[in-house]
């Protein structure tokens, strides 16, 4: 039975970041990845600011070679009909990308394992909780395809399960909601050559708002943001239908009429609500990423705050188990300002829209 300092539920970029972190410290650390790593999956925007944590994680360089998609910042109608453009060519850090999120994560997880962490993909990480005791989890690695389970030992638990944050909540922590925010995506295929936007275009509608982004696959993503009593879900989740609302936009409808888009899937729902986990450290547990404060896609944070925590997480980690503990209260009391500052930001940003004032979605959302 293999023993472990640290085990980490999660392969994204949180679990990666922290696995990182603490197997470059040489410390013993298995990251435990169930997802599907070629499935598609949100969260592609990828701020300059970034730039920053990449270096600090030593995968900066690396990242650039993988040539995702540069983008140039964000053209909104937001508060207005007129589209208003951020450029990042005035950011002191550079670029931004549009990421290839199964190429971006798979980068992440075999740094992991090049600095001597076990990553194990196709597998489930569940505490065996008849024998749990802080300091001495006793683990079960569970794999479906092909069925298998091995045991193994560690002294303490990361979760970086994302908003579900299954591991945390089954010690007892609670996700404290801020809103029932959902996102109904798709992607778009066109039958012509052309576009080559990089920005990501946002556009606030009066039951919602919109924002859409060119792949790096060529595939524009969109997607529509509601609150979950306010969407007609059969609706949304109909390629039909979803045609149909996408239609009610101004600018998108433009965009894809030019460039001769259409939607190509089964539209899907997905959580986007903003939330935090209550506690987000525990006995020999703690949680990084959207498993402990998920935000907004309005922020476009979700990547900068899964490494940010991810690093952060690691380090305390590192502290505790040389024998600073108050390190991990440190890291719960960081993980709260960082928390608040976003509300107060998210609050400012919704205020800059006043023309539905009067309609459900925003009324919520100003004061």
């Amino acid at each position: 039975m293999a023993d472990y300092d640290v085990a980490v539920a999660g392969g994204g970029p949180a679990g990666a970041a922290t696995a990182l972190t603490l197997a470059k410290c040489g410390w013993r650390v298995l990251l435990a990845d169930m997802s599907d790593t070629e499935a598609f999956r949100l969260g592609e925007g990828f701020a300059p600011v970034g730039h920053s944590l990449l270096r600090d994680l030593g995968m900066l360089e690396r990242f650039l070679a993988d040539q995702h998609r540069t983008s140039y910042g964000t053209v909104s109608a937001w508060g207005s009909d007129e589209l208003q453009a951020s450029d990042f060519i005035f950011n002191l850090q550079g670029r931004g990308y549009q990421l290839d999120r199964a190429r971006f994560d798979a980068m992440l997880r075999q740094a992991a394992l090049e600095a001597g962490a076990k990553v194990q993909e196709g597998m489930r990480l569940e505490p065996i909780l008849d024998v749990v005791k802080p300091g001495s989890f006793r683990l079960c690695l569970r794999g479906d395809k092909p069925v298998r389970e091995e045991l193994c030992n560690s002294q303490w638990l990361v979760d970086a399960t994302g908003r579900p944050a299954s591991l945390a909540r089954g010690f007892g922590a609670k996700r404290m909601a801020q809103d029932r925010l959902l996102a109904f995506w798709t992607l778009l295929d066109s039958t012509k050559i052309g576009d080559c936007d990089g920005r990501t275009l946002v556009e606030s509608r009066p039951d919602g708002w919109w924002y859409s982004v060119l792949l790096p696959s060529g595939k524009r993503l969109a997607a529509f943001l509601t609150d979950a009593d306010l969407a007609d879900r059969p609706a949304l989740l109909s390629m039909e239908k979803f045609r149909d609302k996408l239609d009610e936009t101004i600018h998108l409808r433009q965009l894809c009429l030019e460039h001769g888009y259409d939607v190509s899937q089964k539209p899907r729902g997905a959580d986007a609500s903003s939330a935090r986990l209550n506690p987000v450290v525990g006995p020999g547990w703690l949680a990084v990423g959207d498993a402990a404060i998920s935000f907004d896609p309005l922020s476009s944070q979700g990547i900068l705050n899964a490494l940010h925590t991810g690093i952060r997480a690691g380090k305390a980690l590192d502290a505790a188990l040389r024998g600073n503990i108050s390190a991990l209260a440190e890291y719960a009391e960081h993980l709260a300002k960082i928390y608040a500052t976003y509300l107060g930001n998210r609050a400012t940003f919704y205020a800059y829209e006043r023309r539905w004032v009067d309609k459900e979605f925003w009324a919520r959302r100003h004061p």
